[in-house]
């Protein structure tokens, strides 16, 4: 048998390996989306499969989700940022609000009265967060941040129309900020993550619960309360949460480059800014469900709201106190997030 030169076994085991390369740069990588609502959730149906949809397009098949609704990975709703952050999933979407004291900076758009309008409040979020967040975001690359269209009052029994009609009542906090703009207002506040609202509804445990009418049919709230409690649109919102749509860093960084480049275009201000429109759209269609059943809506006027505003000023002044406490300027800091919501 002819042997072969060495020269012709090298550009053999060279086209081999390129061979290889090649099929190795065309190989599916699948990233694991895991988040806390139903798969019938805005969240779901028209932010995380749309956006999966997308990248799955742009990267030519090379990119794919596999979506895990309902916690089916395991675990509980606070524990979803560590999840992104540690590996177990490559992508959450979370409220990182619901580790009470751990995202202070980010809690600025959570403070009573601060948001305007969904969109706009979006964008501003993310160039706030990536400019004096990252240290709590770190080994989490962010995809997205937003806001949804804004908490309001759902209640069982009593309507709440005054600032003396919170007094006695027991009501579902989404977030640090909102639990004491609650207490501000002299109700008691009962933290907990918007899957468990719906049974502490119906078993009488809280009189009521802030959540945004976006979310409120896939919790199938309109079923259980008595009274929504709207406010005054010339007013900025009663209270927002801040959401992070994130994704595990070293995963990220494992990326080739092309494909790093199509998470990067599908990520940023004006991504943060479609989601809050998205959001926000959402919950004119979650009013409309709401609106087929017998409970009493009601707006609470401009001039009762500033009521409200002035009871609660207590709650902007404590952030300042603790964000500063950890060694930032917590005025500059809300002034810097009331300029860019302007």
């Amino acid at each position: 048998m002819k042997k072969r030169s060495p020269l012709v076994l090298n550009l053999v085991a060279a086209s081999l390996l390129a061979a290889c390369g090649a099929a190795s740069a065309q190989e599916t990588i699948t990233l694991k989306v895991h988040h806390f609502l139903p798969p019938s959730s805005t969240a779901h149906v028209k932010f995380i499969e749309p956006w999966c949809a997308k990248i799955g397009q742009e990267s030519k098949g090379r990119l794919k989700c596999q979506i895990y609704p309902s916690m089916q990975l395991g675990g509980s709703p606070p524990q979803l940022f560590d999840q992104a952050k540690d590996g177990v999933a490559d992508i959450v979407w979370t409220l990182p609000g619901y580790q009470a004291g751990r995202f202070v900076v980010s809690e600025a758009f959570e403070l009573p009265f601060m948001v305007k309008t969904t969109e706009a409040g979006s964008r501003a979020l993310w160039q706030y967060a990536t400019r004096n967040a990252t240290k709590e975001y770190e080994g989490v690359k962010p995809i997205v941040f937003h806001l949804h269209d804004g908490n309001i009052f759902h209640t069982t029994k009593k309507p709440i129309k005054t600032l003396d009609d919170f007094r006695g009542m027991k009501l579902r906090a989404p977030t640090r900020q909102a639990t004491k703009m609650i207490a501000a207002f002299g109700a008691t506040p009962v933290p907990m993550p918007l899957p468990q609202a719906p049974e502490a509804l119906a078993k009488g445990v809280i009189d009521g619960a802030m959540v945004p009418w976006e979310v409120a049919p896939s919790i199938k709230l309109e079923e259980i309360v008595g009274h929504h409690i709207e406010t005054d649109p010339s007013m900025p919102q009663l209270s927002n949460s801040v959401f992070i749509f994130g994704m595990n860093q070293a995963r990220y960084n494992s990326l080739p480059a092309d494909l790093k480049k199509v998470i990067d275009d599908n990520s940023g201000a004006e991504a943060s800014a479609r989601a809050g429109k998205i959001f926000a759209e959402a919950g004119v269609a979650g009013r409309k469900v709401s609106e087929k059943y017998k409970a009493t809506f009601y707006v609470v006027p401009a001039t009762e709201l500033q009521r409200w505003q002035k009871a609660s000023e207590g709650v902007i002044n404590e952030w300042i106190k603790d964000v500063s406490a950890k060694g930032y300027d917590g005025k500059k800091l809300l002034e810097e997030a009331r300029a860019l919501l302007k």
